[in-house]
């Protein structure tokens, strides 16, 4: 780290010119005393503040302005984050930690709110020194991006790097990675790396690990234990059950979405139980047979993103779709009202893609249940346009897949043929 991250202008130079820098111990007279440590600023920042720590714990901003003493305090000394080597024990079983970003691997700057990405895997390995007890955790850096700035490239390149350690000696793989579309990444991979031989666990945190709240710990413990005793393969995501901390779910990477915006048990296996619990250190399996077991592996890791994701409300202006079928997609998944509906002014532009050989799929708005088009005459009608049910695929699943079926092939009927075959859990007969 800078002696002056996050400081420039007016700032930096108020610091350079009191020869104070990042981490040292102040006395600050301004409205009142202050004593704390100087702390570094989110990247964008104004430079008409300072970031003072303060004992309590808190930080606070103080306009420079507005401060008419600083000084050193003579017993000042650097705080250094000390990352201690953690002794690897060679009969305990391996586990490789890719690192890709989002609240896992993020701190709070406390006086903006932002949360910034500063810790690498391997950061994240000694601040939870219970998982050496557990696993030898190798760690490699893949990128450093919050969830919402994960896209299909990115999902390529970590199924390209899971690939990669196909016949290696690890018993498990964590990626760590943003909960925002978690389960957008853990779909790809799912269908890309149907048969994996070894099981696969996405963990992220809903709150940052430098506060008390932190869920990231406990998943991480979890998700170790999980990949070292579940017997089992396929691609998980791996987080809180509940806002307690005792339990943690290990979801079915095509059955699971986030359906909270903060509470730390917020994803859910949609339809049914997790896959799998851990409580205080037990396994509870809620599978009766391995979901995934493929004899032969055969990794698909291609992709088309000219794929649309249209949810039907009343209003939708049919141009819209239109302008989906002029811009060369190559695949529709409709996200339909109840059993799978759109309205009758939909209809000239489905038949349209129809006889454009788009690739047409239906799945639901609603939470839970199966997509059944022949129980009223408007869903016959639009299956009679070309429209396929993808029986309770959650929407975002089936709009993952739909991206991969068409990364392997350009031919409608097979394309139609993936999607209704059952790969990796991603609906339930």
């Amino acid at each position: 780290m800078s002696e002056y991250t996050g400081y420039e202008g007016k700032s930096l130079e108020f610091l350079k010119t009191n020869k104070i820098s990042i981490s040292d111990s102040v006395k600050i007279l301004a409205d009142i005393t202050y004593s704390g440590i100087i702390m570094p600023r989110y990247e964008h920042s104004d430079d008409k503040h300072i970031v003072l720590k303060l004992k309590s714990g808190y930080n606070i901003g103080l306009e420079i302005s507005k401060i008419e003493k600083i000084e050193k305090n003579e017993t000042s000394e650097k705080i250094v984050e000390k990352i201690e080597k953690i002794e690897k024990n060679e009969k305990l079983p391996k586990i490789l930690l890719l690192s890709t970003g989002g609240t896992i691997a993020s701190k709070i700057d406390y006086r903006t709110g932002a949360v910034t990405p500063v810790l690498t895997a391997e950061e994240l390995n000694s601040s939870v020194p219970e998982l050496a007890k557990i696993a030898n955790i190798d760690t490699k850096v893949l990128f450093s991006e919050y969830s919402e700035n994960i896209m299909p490239e990115h999902w390529l390149k970590i199924a390209q790097t899971v690939n990669e350690y196909l016949n290696s000696d690890y018993t498990g793989i964590i990626i760590a990675h943003g909960t925002d579309t978690m389960h957008y990444t853990s779909a790809y991979l799912s269908f890309s790396l149907a048969g994996f031989q070894i099981p696969i666990a996405l963990v992220g945190s809903q709150r940052s690990s430098d506060r008390a709240s932190s869920d990231a710990a406990l998943n991480l413990i979890g998700a170790v234990k999980f990949l070292t005793e579940c017997k089992t393969n396929g691609i998980y995501i791996a987080m809180h059950q509940d806002e307690n901390d005792e339990t943690v779910a290990c979801h079915i990477g095509t059955r699971v979405r986030k359906n909270h915006t903060s509470k730390r048990g917020a994803f859910q296996t949609v339809g049914k139980d997790p896959a799998f619990l851990i409580v205080n250190n037990e396994i509870y399996n809620n599978m009766k047979d391995s979901f995934f077991t493929i004899n032969e592996y055969t990794p698909k890791i291609k992709i088309n993103e000219k794929v649309a994701l249209v949810k039907y409300y009343p209003g939708y202006d049919p141009i819209m779709l239109k302008n989906i079928i002029d811009s060369g997609y190559k695949a529709i998944i409709f996200e339909g009202t109840g059993l799978g509906h759109i309205g009758e002014t939909m209809y000239p532009m489905v038949k349209m893609a129809n006889e454009k050989d788009i690739f047409m799929g239906m799945t639901s708005q609603c939470i839970d249940g199966r997509v059944r088009m022949t129980v009223y005459e408007s869903g016959r009608d639009l299956l009679d346009l070309g429209i396929i049910a993808l029986e309770n695929m959650i929407p975002e699943i089936a709009l993952v897949k739909a991206m991969w079926a068409t990364g392997n092939t350009e031919n409608r009927e097979e394309i139609k043929e993936i999607m209704l075959n059952k790969i990796a859990s991603e609906f339930s007969t």
